[in-house]
């Protein structure tokens, strides 16, 4: 099945085969019909299988052909991402298919001067991409109108309906029109948050291309049990083995930063990806990750939904999510568009039980690697060709940092003979005045103890 007979028009056709793509994935041939037809929808497919072109192409569609104009402020398609870089990576996606199209779009996120983007939506626009926090700012400074928006849409919709995102989505919803067309993507979708977007969509379309919650099968999965102390040790050694790009997870942002460190110094060129780092530290991150400008990227699940990394072969988790919907979204970093990927995971034994919630929702078993002994053996070995490798001969222990260490200390000795020989003086002055005091008349005598204890109040306070 070509694009042409999904009702697109020629013009997206053609953008569409320029940028390489002749067929529609199962979810662009069921969700793109659907979409044209002003129908809500609840869509789930497997990531990295084209869910974003599902619904921007449609959406492309739809605007261009209704000769509605957008007044100042206003905004006609309303598209919220959990993240910046997703935020980014959607527009980007708007931009190379809406070429032809004469339509203005921009996208919104913190992190950056908020005064452009005032600029740019105060002449309105068709197409405003957006994360919840900016777009409730904004609004409440009235840089923007939410009243004559057409297509409402959740990108990532399970963790935008999660406790992280629901009362702001709750608020936005309450600026939009009743009457409007709203459209949920997710690669997860759990009964409960299922249950809560219908209260958001009306009488939505269905569409699950794939079974619920389950992962490409181009992606070999393997699980690596090791002790967690050794985990770091193992990860070095596994990345220099495989020597491609690798995306690796750490469930905490100080843990990111640290594990980036440990493998940076052994000569690893790797990047950190978290939400403490600034806006232009995350691009930075991500551009340098993208342009192979560095091997390895640690980051938290910020990066877990929807980033497209072409040709990424290997995805690590170094620690497993709490959440077992975040496993699937991690992993599915690779073996995108068809191509095939790799996915291991590094568990340790307090992490059981949410290797076990993981292959419940997977239903089956995840492959097993090695056993413990003998990757514990294999670490030992490694440890011991790194102490070898990293040894100081005899020859250079002379230029060492040794001798200024031991230069330092001897100073410090010196120091204290020195406030030893002065201490000993001082007391040796004191008893001599105090030998002279008892040869002074009677009154002065009196008075000069007095102003010896005064002296020595002040001195001990």
């Amino acid at each position: 099945m070509n694009f042409d007979v999904l009702g697109l028009k020629q013009t997206l056709v053609e953008t569409v085969s320029k940028a390489g793509y002749t067929a529609p994935t199962p979810i662009q041939e069921s969700a793109i019909p659907v979409i044209l037809t002003g129908k809500d929808i609840l869509a789930a497919a497997q990531t990295g299988t084209g869910k974003t072109a599902g619904y921007i192409l449609p959406i492309l569609q739809a605007l261009s052909e209704q000769k509605t104009q957008q007044g100042p402020k206003q905004v006609r398609a309303l598209i919220l991402t959990p993240t910046r870089e997703l935020a980014a990576q959607v527009y980007e996606s708007i931009c190379r298919y809406g070429k032809q199209e004469k339509l203005k779009s921009t996208v919104i996120f913190g992190g950056v001067n908020i005064s452009p983007q005032r600029r740019v939506l105060a002449q309105g626009v068709d197409i405003l991409v957006a994360t919840p926090g900016r777009l409730l700012d904004l609004h409440q400074q009235k840089a923007l109108k939410l009243d004559a928006v057409e297509i409402f849409v959740l990108d990532e919709a399970d963790r935008m309906l999660d406790m992280g995102f629901i009362h702001a989505i709750r608020k936005i919803e309450s600026m939009l029109p009743k009457r409007r067309q709203n459209l949920m993507f997710s690669a997860t979708f759990s009964d409960s948050i299922r249950t809560l977007a219908k209260t958001i969509c009306h009488q939505p379309v269905e569409i699950d291309v794939s079974p619920r919650n389950s992962v490409v099968k181009a992606i070999s999965q393997q699980v690596h049990h090791v002790p967690k102390d050794q985990k770091a040790v193992f990860l070095s050694s596994y990345l220099r083995n495989f020597n491609e790009q690798a995306l690796v997870f750490s469930r905490t942002k100080h843990g990111a930063d640290k594990l980036a460190k440990l493998l940076n110094k052994a000569d690893i060129h790797t990047v950190a990806l978290h939400g403490n780092k600034s806006q232009n530290q995350r691009t930075k991150a991500l551009d340098d990750f993208k342009n192979n400008k560095a091997q390895v990227m640690v980051a938290t699940d910020i990066a877990a939904r929807g980033i497209d990394i072409q040709q990424l072969e290997l995805v690590v988790n170094f620690d497993l999510p709490h959440v077992p919907e975040d496993y699937v979204h991690r992993i599915g970093r690779t073996g995108r568009a068809g191509a095939s990927g790799l996915a291991i995971s590094i568990v340790s034994p307090d992490e059981k039980k949410q290797l076990n919630a993981i292959e419940k929702l997977l239903k089956g078993a995840i492959p097993r690697s090695a056993s413990q002994a003998e990757i514990v053996d294999g670490l030992s070995d490694i440890r011991l060709s790194v102490q070898a490798d990293t040894a100081i001969p005899k020859e250079r222990i002379k230029h060492s940092h040794k001798p200024k260490k031991f230069a330092k200390n001897r100073n410090r000795r010196n120091r204290v003979r020195q406030s030893s020989e002065m201490d000993r003086i001082q007391s040796s002055d004191k008893q001599q005045q105090t030998d002279k005091v008892h040869t002074l008349h009677p009154k002065t005598e009196k008075r000069t103890a007095f102003g010896s204890s005064v002296r020595s109040l002040f001195q001990f306070s």
